[in-house]
């Protein structure tokens, strides 16, 4: 009897045992299953949500706009609408990309960022890159590559975006959007987010009322074999673009070289890690280095302002206290740019100097928007594609041109010379839309006689 009832309890643990093993193996198939669907029903949404755009389907319904159709039918915020079409627009040139998605070997939001990279000639080894990560690893290895970049290819900082996410009270989101308007009236031009909230920051960060001096300081570490830059945050070094480190040759205080403390190495991106020396402004890469900066910085015994206070002065008199671009007011918070640069043998003269916001400063050193003359002549502004600032610029050749630039500093021209080459061969050109390769084949034609791109 006691065997039987021992037997038979042990025959019930066994058995609830194998219940709960039946459930979570059946679980796991059914969960499975609903991800291989999801992902080809993801696929098929966004091809007739296509097809709903092109064909204007929210205009035959009565419907305001596309963004408030999908999201009476799905509940999708403009942004993620968006974000749909994008993939799968890109989708259409990407089919092996859009197989895995369909078969649901891959997920819609691992298939969202190959998107970002991926073209014809790299999709096949993009589509190797997600075996065995999670999407945000993905993220990671996507993070400041270009559209017809590789996986094995070199991230660039100034590619790569953040996101910033608050969540407010309502009387707090009304003061934000009105502080974001007014800097727009105020700067005179229709700012994007991202100019917006750098102007909201150099705002906020203040600085000396001297216009002597720069008007706030920011922690920047320049790498003595490789240029590359890192601004630090609470006590985090994040890459930086050229175009940043620029601004700070161009207008900025200068600490060093201060000697770096024990252990100063840094791991970006699995790269071997580069020992930084203070560069423009100040840079810091332990905390040991922070507090050394931080003491020379209240003895001021090795602090050099790039351009000398009495000059920075005159320089801003001259030019009204506000940017010299045409149409723009604002006239807080105001960096001067060297016509001739710095690197290029430019001298700090007022004849050489010209008042620029933050925003067009940047705009400058990114090559998309192009400053030459001279201060006793005229000083002319440009767009990229060569028509004068404030007039009906395209687009695209915009954009095609500012990623030009950026390609031939990255091959170590300087500014000069990439901005000397793309405007003859602008000259040379009918296509006044060019493709990125011819703008850089033409460029480079023009740029190799005199010197020769270094090798990478």
């Amino acid at each position: 009897m006691l065997k039987t009832s021992s037997g038979t309890a042990v025959s019930e643990h066994h058995g609830s045992e194998t219940r709960r093993d039946s459930d979570w193996v059946r679980a796991h198939e059914a969960l499975s299953n609903l991800a291989k669907k999801r992902a080809a029903l993801d696929a098929e949404e966004g091809r007739w949500m296509l097809v709903a755009l092109r064909t204007a389907a929210h205009v035959h319904l009565g419907f305001g706009s596309f963004g408030e159709y999908v999201e009476r039918l799905f509940g999708y915020k403009p942004r993620s609408t968006q974000e749909k079409l994008r993939v799968a627009e890109a989708l259409e040139e990407l089919p092996a990309t859009a197989a895995e998605l369909e078969s649901g070997a891959l997920s819609w939001s691992a298939v969202r960022e190959l998107t970002r990279v991926a073209t014809g000639e790299t999709e096949q080894s993009w589509l190797e890159a997600p075996r065995g990560k999670t999407v945000h690893q993905l993220e990671a290895l996507v993070a400041g590559k270009e559209r017809g970049a590789t996986p094995s290819s070199v991230p660039r900082p100034e590619a790569r975006t953040h996101v910033l996410r608050f969540e407010v009270a309502a009387a707090t989101l009304c003061l934000f959007r009105d502080a974001i308007e007014k800097l727009r009236r105020d700067s005179g031009a229709s700012l994007d987010d991202d100019a917006a909230l750098m102007l909201m920051a150099r705002h906020v960060l203040g600085g000396p009322a001297d216009e002597g001096h720069a008007s706030y300081q920011i922690a920047l570490s320049v790498c003595p074999a490789c240029s590359q830059g890192y601004q630090q945050a609470c006590g985090e070094l994040v890459p930086v673009g050229a175009d940043v480190v620029a601004m700070g040759e161009c207008d900025g205080q200068h600490l060093g070289p201060v000697p770096a403390a024990k252990n100063t190495e840094v791991q970006v991106d699995g790269a071997p890690g580069q020992s930084l020396e203070f560069g423009a402004h100040v840079g810091a890469t332990t905390q040991a280095a922070v507090q050394a900066h931080a003491h020379a910085a209240r003895r001021r015994t090795r602090a050099k302002q790039s351009i000398p206070p009495a000059t920075r002065r005159a320089v801003i008199r001259r030019d009204h206290h506000r940017c010299r671009v045409p149409g723009c007011r604002n006239h807080r918070y105001l960096d001067l740019h060297h016509l001739q640069l710095r690197s290029e043998k430019g001298t700090n003269q007022a004849s050489n100097l010209v008042t620029l916001c933050g925003v067009h400063h940047l705009a400058a050193h990114r090559g998309e928007l192009v400053v030459t003359g001279r201060v006793a002549d005229e000083v002319s502004f440009r767009h990229a594609d060569g028509c004068a600032y404030g007039s009906a610029p395209d687009p695209r050749g915009v954009e095609v041109r500012a990623k030009a630039f950026a390609a031939l500093r990255n091959l170590g021209f300087r500014e000069s010379e990439a901005r000397g080459a793309l405007a003859k061969v602008g000259k040379n050109l009918t296509d006044p839309t060019p493709s990125l390769e011819r703008l850089l084949r033409e460029a480079l034609e023009q740029l190799t006689p005199s010197k020769k791109a270094p090798a990478r």
